[in-house]
């Protein structure tokens, strides 16, 4: 999960329909509010049989609207109001009663009225029965849906309520955050039809059976530049290493764990590829010959003979193609600048992004990051400390407004 400081003051209208996944939107509903956002909430009668409005009141700090028509207060064109007041609404989960509403232009309670009226951005979380995800109707409406405008956040495989396994199951909260920074995004079709390859995360180097060489590295500065590229409308491959990060959804995703798989993965994709991001912690050397059974403890000193692995970075370097944009990112622990220009040059980039991870808040496994951003232009700029996918947007900033540059 990323925090970012761009839902700050952003007004979220967050729909609630009847499905057993209701009690998850809870999740959703603090993350939202964790992060500065306003939200309010709206419930069909369906959604009550699963939580409460007092539940939901705690957590959004407003009252929940539920009535078209309420016996108290201001009604009248209330759902007008409502729909033009939110900068981006996401409707989780979402029924297959629902999204057939939406579908057929069907506005009988106050939450389909609203959503006819809205003119933001649409996240439509679906939950339901694998059978009735599968449903030849329900999938023509969503895709029709999604051609309209609507992004839809898929569902899940995994355990059901019913005791099925398979399609349905409401998309983790990362993936619906996931879906709502692409609607709240300021810019997002600055890279639309453009394709970008991140690579993310750490590689393991293995030893024996059951060691390996690797680092630090937890994906997550990598994986937030996916997010980004996504949120700004481009077709993204993220090649990653090992770890614990929830994968993105509506991209492709390889899975690797050594530099030499991470190597052959990129050597593939490159050709296709707009922009590159390397952010990967890639092990520079691995051991020369890794022992089939495991090296068992003995008396003294124990030699390791290692070798070099591909650097990817500089091959991509050198088969870059006319307008492709190489971006790297250079941890340095001393001489940064110096290093990462030296990098910067040798290896062909057009930009270079320098953190050091021994600066508070900067360190790997961290939520945030502290770093400094060099064009091959000669531009430069620092960063205060913020959230990954904060600098994530940052980056992608500089470079775009360098991308002509010499």
């Amino acid at each position: 999960m990323f925090p970012t400081y761009q839902l700050r003051d952003k007004k979220i209208l967050v729909g609630i329909t009847g499905g057993v996944a209701a009690y998850k939107t809870m999740e959703l509903i603090r993350y939202l509010t964790t992060n500065g956002a306003e939200v309010r909430v709206m419930m069909t009668k369906g959604a009550e049989q699963f939580i409460t409005r007092l539940t939901v009141e705690t957590l959004s700090k407003n009252p929940v609207e539920t009535e078209m028509f309420p016996k108290e207060g201001y009604s009248g064109t209330h759902h007008i109001h409502r729909a033009d007041w939110a900068d981006a609404a996401i409707i989780a989960p979402a029924t297959y009663n629902f999204i057939g509403k939406i579908w057929g232009g069907v506005a009988d309670d106050l939450l389909t009225t609203t959503v006819a009226a809205l003119h933001c951005p649409v996240v439509i979380a679906p939950a339901m029965n694998v059978n009735m995800w599968n449903n030849a109707v329900l999938q023509r409406n969503v895709q029709d849906l999604a051609k309209m405008g609507c992004l839809i956040c898929p569902p899940e495989e995994g355990f059901l309520a019913e005791g099925y396994t398979g399609m349905g199951r409401l998309a983790s909260l990362d993936r619906q955050i996931q879906y709502l920074y692409r609607a709240i995004h300021s810019a997002p079709d600055s890279l639309k039809h453009k394709k970008v390859l991140v690579t993310a995360g750490r590689t393991e180097e293995p030893l024996d059976p059951v060691r390996f060489l690797t680092n630090h590295s937890s994906g997550k500065m990598g994986y937030a530049l996916a997010w980004e590229a996504f949120a700004r409308g481009a077709e993204v491959t993220l090649i990653h290493g090992p770890g614990e990060l929830s994968l993105p959804a509506g991209m492709k995703t390889v899975a690797t764990r050594t530099a030499e798989e991470m190597f052959h993965a990129v050597r593939e994709h490159l050709p296709q590829t707009d922009i590159y991001l390397s952010a990967a912690a890639v092990a520079d050397y691995k051991p020369e010959k890794a022992s089939v059974q495991k090296i068992k403890k003995q008396e003294g000193k124990a030699e390791l003979a290692l070798e070099r692995t591909p650097d990817i970075l500089d091959f991509a370097g050198k088969n870059k193609a006319g307008g492709q944009l190489l971006v790297g990112f250079a941890v340095e622990t001393e001489q940064g600048e110096q290093n990462a220009l030296k990098k910067l040059k040798n290896k062909n980039l057009d930009m270079v992004v320098l953190n050091n991870p021994l600066e508070k808040g900067s360190a790997f496994r961290s939520d945030t990051n502290h770093v400094i951003l060099f064009h091959k232009n000669g531009e430069k700029k620092g960063l205060s400390l913020l959230p990954k996918l904060d600098v994530a947007s940052e980056i992608f900033n500089f470079l775009l407004e360098h991308r002509d540059s010499a």
